[in-house]
């Protein structure tokens, strides 16, 4: 059995991706940044759990900014998928708060994997490291794999994004003949449907619970988590994804559309979900005031036209329709408790997907 390593195994995404290796027959190793936290290493136990036949997952402690437990993380792995990533809840204070951990620990798995030989690396970045700024991405312009963010951006999280994904593509490229290792890349667009562990999708948290009233005018390349994730485990053996980028997208949509679709499913529940578009000199004039709206506000009436031909002809991977992402993604933070639950509410009858 080959083994695989995923590193950030407790977070949103890796979490799909370790259930789908167990369910493949794969030996798992995942990283945690620590084994005494049950909030982070309970649920990876249920998936195991839940996995009847399985290999036994293999949970060890590792940091990204500490090489050496990167390092004793790969030993013996045939593959790696590199999942672990800084994702700014807040505004950070300084750029290298996100830059840093990025680009290091993207560096120290690369290391690691040429040390131990590994076969593939499949690494998570983001189709912000394939637009770059929305600010200067032409209007017109159709989103593809050949396309790359500017390094310059102003965004933080945007800059950590396109850095680690070069760094990657710079370091295998310069590799020796008998160091060679394999590289694919998988960039996802807004990450969207039920979690297994912690809860993401803290924009449409907010939408459900009505803390944000009125919608801006954004356009938005949504994808689902475990699209995402049986990307990551079919790029690990799929010949031709090796030295490639993949665009993970079901579409491109305005948050009024995905609103409509948490309303229709939600409002009977007790949800009143917002679906008024806002104004866009009043997100001019709330720019002033919150760095957040001011870094999306070259998204305003910007319509993203993404393709996503490689995930679908070469991963093959058919995309979740969006209404099951949005509904299924909704009972299940209300489920985990992320969200309030109302008197209405009532799962039973699930509704006709």
């Amino acid at each position: 059995t080959s083994e695989v390593l995923v590193t950030g195994a407790s977070g949103y995404l890796a979490s799909h991706v370790v259930k789908i290796l167990l369910q493949d027959g794969y030996s798992v190793r995942g990283t945690v940044r620590s084994l005494k936290n049950p909030q982070k290493v309970e649920p990876l136990r249920d998936i195991e759990r839940a996995c009847p036949g399985c290999q036994p997952l293999d949970l060890v402690e590792a940091d990204l900014l500490n090489a050496e437990s990167i390092n004793r993380a790969v030993e013996s792995c045939e593959y790696v998928i590199h999942v672990a990533s800084p994702f700014p809840v807040a505004e950070p204070k300084s750029e290298s708060e996100l830059v840093k951990p990025a680009v290091e620990g993207t560096m120290s798995v690369l290391q690691a994997c040429r040390r131990h030989g590994v076969r593939r690396l499949v690494l998570t970045s983001s189709i912000v490291s394939v637009i770059g700024d929305f600010a200067t991405f032409p209007a017109n312009k159709v989103v593809t794999e050949e396309c790359w963010g500017s390094p310059d951006v102003k965004d933080a999280y945007f800059k950590s994004k396109i850095l680690a994904e070069k760094t990657a593509w710079d370091f295998v490229n310069n590799l020796h003949d008998t160091d060679k290792f394999e590289l694919a890349v998988i960039n996802p667009g807004l990450i969207q449907g039920p979690p297994l562990c912690g809860g993401d999708a803290t924009s449409f948290e907010k939408m459900l619970e009505r803390e944000m009233p009125i919608l801006p005018k954004f356009n938005v390349c949504v994808c689902d988590v475990r699209d995402v994730a049986l990307a990551h485990v079919r790029a690990l053996t799929v010949p031709e994804a090796a030295g490639h980028r993949h665009i993970i997208s079901t579409g491109s949509y305005w948050l009024r559309d995905l609103a409509i679709i948490l309303r229709e499913e939600f409002y009977k529940y007790g949800y009143n979900v917002p679906t008024t578009n806002s104004p866009n000199f009043l997100m001019w004039m709330a720019s002033f005031f919150d760095k957040v709206v001011s870094r999306l506000l070259p998204m305003l009436d910007k319509y993203m036209d993404v393709n996503n031909d490689r995930m679908v002809k070469v991963l093959g991977v058919k995309p979740t329709p969006i209404k099951q992402t949005m509904v299924e993604m909704g009972h299940a933070l209300i489920q985990k408790g992320f969200i309030r639950k109302t008197s209405k509410y009532d799962p039973r009858p699930q509704s006709k997907l």
